[in-house]
This record gives C-alpha cells, structure tokens and sequence, in this order.
C-alpha cells in the first residue's frame, strides 16, 4: 500500500483546492477583489508556514543563495502569476472558460517533463490525460453553449494554466536539493512578498477586520493553501510530475461539488460526465 501513499497525497491536495470556492467566493462577496485575495491567500499562506516551521523544524529554513532562482520560478513565476492571471480571466470571460483553460495545466507539465526529464509519454498517460481534459471540460459546463471568450481573456486563461503547471516543474528541480517542506516554506515566501506589490493592502485590512471575513480568510490560507502546497509537494517528491499534475484534476469535480453542495447550483448530467471521466483517468494511472 506504500506505493499509492504520494498519488493519495495528490488527489487529497487537488480535493482541497476544490474547496477554495467556498472561501473565496464569500470574499468576494464581502468586498475583496481579487488582487486582495491573492494578497490573503499567499501572505497567509507565508504567515502560517513561518510559524508552523518556526515551532517544529527551523532546518526547514536552511537553503543555499545559488538555489534561490528555484524558488523565485515557484513562488512568483508559478503561484503569482498563476493567481493573477486566473482571477483576472474570470473578469473578463466566463468562469467556464477560464477554469477550462487553466486545466491545460497537465498538457503543459507532461510536454515539459518529457523535454526536460526524458520522462516518457506512454500510452497510458496520454489517454488519462485527454480524458481528465474531457471530464474538465464536462464539469465547467463548456459544451452547453453560451460561453464568452476574446482574445485576452484566451491569452490570461492559457497564461493560468502555463504558470500553475509551472509549479511542477520549478518545484521538481528544487525537490532534488530540499524537503518538500522547505520548498513550500520558501514558495510561500516569494508569493507572499511578491502579492503585496499587486494589491491594495489597506482594503484587505480594512475588510478584514470583520470577523466572518477573517475566519473566511483562515479557511481559504489553511484548508485551500498551506495545507493543499503541503500535500502536493510531498506528493511530487515521489511521483512522476505528469502524473502528479493529471491526478490534481480532481479539483474541479470537487469545486463542482461544493458549488451544488454549499451554492445550490444545478447538478446535471455534464457534471456526473466529468466526474466519471477523471474518476478514470485517476483509476488508468492508478
């Protein structure tokens, strides 16, 4: 059973960050913008995995200056820009397209990983990654017509999909000099830092100190964030990255299911469609 311990780490990552609409929709509602929100989320993040490192293993701290680019690439070039591109599609086209074109993301990983790593396309990877695409594309509602999309907002969803998959990629080759704790530690560090440069920091203060809109917070930094990174990274230390970044499609079957569950939106066929598509291309990398 040891074998399948990092491919549950994935899915059990890739099911928490499904839950991120439950937090950050209420947000949204309560006043942040979206900027805002990557602020929360990524300067949270930093916050809790400082203190959580700080009280448990400080050798978590330890890196050398020379790897330093490694997780410049993780934090801001993957988990930034990820945010920013992926929120801002949402703005401009609809929330199907952009979640859609953000699971491109696995496409980008495998391609990457075979250039970089020689990791093979099989035959099995390549059908679970075509049908996990399918059961996306079946759980955003993308068939059922009525979708917007101009060329910027192709441009910023592609851009979403391009530096989340990135993630797996910087993540991999810092993965082979430290823990999978550090690199997220060190991930967080650039992403916090760098969010504030693209926000307004006395909005998110001022909408914060509500006290529902802080334990929102809380919740979208610990069970959609820290914890999600965590799980990830401990995963991809011993998978495959294409794998690893095909697994996390469960994301949006599970941000389905709390869009039905917390949301009261519909629950129609396309949706049990993607579920059974991911479900087996979950079970073709099993």
């Amino acid at each position: 059973m040891k074998q399948y311990v990092p491919h549950c780490q994935i899915l059990f990552a890739g099911f928490l960050w499904g839950m991120i609409g439950l937090f950050s929709r209420n947000l949204s509602v309560g006043g942040l913008s979206p900027s805002s929100i990557v602020l929360v989320r990524n300067l949270g993040g930093l916050f809790v995995l400082a203190l959580l490192f700080l009280l448990t293993d400080r050798s978590i701290f330890r890196i050398r200056l020379k790897h330093l680019p490694y997780f410049f690439g993780t934090g801001i070039v993957s988990v930034l820009l990820f945010t920013l591109c992926y929120f801002s599609s949402q703005q401009i086209c609809s929330l199907a397209v952009a979640a859609i074109l953000l699971y491109t993301a696995p496409t980008f990983v495998v391609i990457f990983s075979a250039i970089l790593w020689k990791d093979q396309i099989t035959g099995k990877k390549l059908a679970a990654l075509v049908i996990a695409f399918v059961g996306c594309s079946f759980v955003t509602g993308i068939w059922s017509g009525n979708l917007s999309l101009s060329a910027w907002g192709l441009l910023l969803g592609l851009g979403s999909g391009f530096f989340y998959g990135l993630y797996t990629i910087f993540a991999r080759y810092a993965l082979s000099h430290y823990p999978p704790y550090t690199v997220t530690f060190y991930t967080f560090l650039f992403a916090g830092v760098g969010a504030i440069f693209f926000s307004n920091s006395g909005e998110t203060i001022h909408t914060l100190q509500n006290s529902r809109m802080l334990f929102l917070s809380l919740g979208l930094v610990i069970i959609s964030t820290v914890l999600p990174y965590l799980f990830y990274t401990k995963g991809l230390s011993r998978l495959d990255s294409g794998k690893a970044s095909i697994l996390a499609s469960v994301e949006p079957v599970v941000a389905a299911l709390v869009g039905i569950l917390a949301f009261g939106e519909p629950m129609g066929i396309p949706i049990l469609l993607g579920l059974l598509c991911i479900l087996i291309s979950i079970y073709i990398l099993r």
